[in-house]
């Protein structure tokens, strides 16, 4: 750890500060350049906190940077996770309010629901396979309360910040048909990407770590050593395995995953 719990606590405040106005902020990782990963967590925990005492309810978690490409162009060789709240939850085929976001994308993603409590360390995609109840369809929707360029240096984000501002995590639709874990090879779900009726993207489950279950075992086990676990109930998006696809205000965005149903969401 680089930063102090002071500087971890002006990160956290100005990242709050910077959701509530729709104002991006400096990247951290320019104002601490010795930033490390824990330091990171650091900041998303003491956000998350914060937004706890405001009246927030934790649901469930979400990991990105699942793709071997995603993580070489970011020099890392893990992906990285964040909390996902009550009010990050939308309708599918329903409104989402545009004013609420500063740039939004969105991600197209398995959604794996919890039936037991599950722990790490030593937890397999066995594991998660057991202890889910059923999965999803869904779409992520992201958002950046950190700039992506800054504007003086042209520097661009790094992972400390994505990180810190919770994993870029700002929305999620589930939809589809829910399915066990064991009623599909879930490897070869995938989903075609339209953006206002064009398709967009296409892409399979396996782009996320060859299993989405492998995903939801890493974060389990990452999150082990501070006394933490998937709680029964608890959502968890397994990584996305399409490109982000930028949206504006206006853009209906659906994803179709064949025989696994549809879901879809419209930017009001």
């Amino acid at each position: 750890m680089a930063l102090s719990n002071d500087q971890i606590r002006v990160a956290a405040e100005r990242l709050d500060h910077a959701e509530k106005t729709r104002t991006q902020i400096r990247q951290i990782s320019l104002e601490h350049p010795g930033i490390t990963i824990g330091d990171a967590y650091a900041i998303q925990k003491a956000w998350v906190d914060m937004k706890i005492a405001q009246g927030r309810i934790v649901k469930g978690h979400k990991i990105g940077l699942t793709s071997k490409a995603m993580q070489s162009a970011l020099n890392i060789n893990e992906p990285d996770s964040g909390i996902l709240l009550d009010d990050m939850f939308f309708a599918d085929g329903g409104l989402v309010p545009s004013d609420r976001f500063i740039a939004t994308r969105v991600e197209a993603e398995l959604a794996f629901v919890m039936k037991t409590r599950l722990s790490g360390p030593d937890c397999t995609m066995f594991d998660v396979l057991n202890a889910t109840d059923f999965v999803v369809p869904a779409l992520e929707i992201l958002d950046t309360r950190v700039e992506r360029v800054d504007p003086q240096t042209k520097a661009t984000r790094k992972i400390f910040d994505t990180i810190a501002d919770n994993a870029a995590n700002a929305g999620i639709v589930l939809g589809g048909r829910p399915i066990r874990p064991m009623d599909a090879d879930l490897r070869w779900i995938g989903a075609l990407c339209f953006r206002n009726g064009q398709l967009e993207e296409t892409g399979l489950a396996a782009g996320v770590l060859n299993h989405p279950a492998t995903s939801v075992a890493w974060l389990a086990n990452k999150i082990a050593p501070n006394g933490l676990a998937l709680e029964a109930g608890q959502v968890v998006l397994a990584g996305s395995f399409i490109r982000p696809i930028e949206t504006r205000k206006g853009d209906t965005i659906q994803a179709d995953y064949g025989p696994y149903g549809s879901v879809s969401c419209y930017f009001a």
